[in-house]
């Protein structure tokens, strides 16, 4: 390992003692590494990342608001692609095995065990360097990194998500009340979800109602193979898509059978639908 490299990193990490630690362990092991900035939890780790461009970003699996995971996918659709080179390594640092072997295998970048123990910070920091060296001669027959990067967060984000609800389990009306009064929407009737602050759209093919849910909560009470994400504010009915429609710079948008409006797709999201 070459102590003396220069580069950049960001640690998210919700626990101050454990952020401090790491800190104090990398500024040992690799003294000319910059940290650029810190974050308390999963929104604070997307904002600064986006506003800092580390090289770098040591991502806590469980956060308050977004987890690591859930930050690394909103990295990936908010990321600009002009910059699409510039994206950082990232390192998930976790208590949690099940999280580390998927990380490790899938080459996120890599994962630390909680707590960190000194030769495993050492080989980690030793494999991004390596990593960071290699952007710096790329190779003509390479895959583009980034492409490479959201094709493996698409399995990384499969791989952690919970087996698949019992159907007795799963939501089939939903309670949308307003003022005095409480719609019951049958879940089959709504074209697609959308997060909106504090609520989350319910959009029918007449009809918009507003709910006091998360995303996150919703998509543990629908059915996968029904309900398709699309990006990380938005869930759509897959009967209710027309057709995916791509433009010259890649972006992918659906238009949907009943209502008027195209809904974008994230690159994260965006392999479902090639081919089609």
């Amino acid at each position: 390992m070459n102590p003396d490299l220069d580069a950049s990193a960001l640690i998210a990490e919700d626990e101050p003692l454990l952020a401090a630690h790491l800190r104090h362990a990398l500024q040992q092991a690799w003294p000319a590494l910059r940290i650029v900035g810190l974050a308390a939890n999963g929104v604070q780790a997307l904002e600064r990342t986006l506003a800092l461009r580390p090289q770098i970003v040591f991502l806590d699996i469980r956060m308050p608001g977004l987890d690591g995971l859930e930050v690394a996918r909103a990295l990936a659709e908010d990321w600009p692609e002009a910059d699409a080179a510039g994206f950082p390594l990232l390192v998930f640092v976790t208590a949690y095995d099940q999280h580390a072997v998927q990380a490790f295998e899938l080459q996120a970048a890599d994962y630390l065990l909680k707590p960190v123990q000194p030769a495993r910070l050492a080989r980690c920091l030793e494999r991004l360097q390596t990593q960071l060296q290699a952007q710096q001669e790329p190779r003509p027959d390479a895959a583009p990194p980034f492409e490479d990067l959201v094709g493996r967060l698409q399995q990384l984000m499969q791989a952690a998500e919970p087996a698949a609800r019992r159907p007795s389990e799963r939501l089939e009306v939903i309670a949308a009340q307003q003022g005095a009064v409480t719609e019951m929407v049958p879940v089959d009737d709504v074209i697609y979800f959308e997060a909106a602050d504090k609520y989350l759209r319910v959009v029918t093919a007449r009809r918009e109602h507003l709910i006091r849910l998360s995303l996150r909560e919703l998509l543990g009470q629908l059915d996968e193979q029904r309900f398709w994400q699309i990006h990380r504010g938005t869930v759509v009915q897959a009967r209710c898509i027309a057709r995916a429609v791509r433009d010259e710079q890649g972006r992918t948008t659906l238009e949907l059978r009943d209502r008027p409006e195209r809904l974008a797709v994230s690159r994260v999201f965006a392999g479902r639908f090639r081919g089609l």
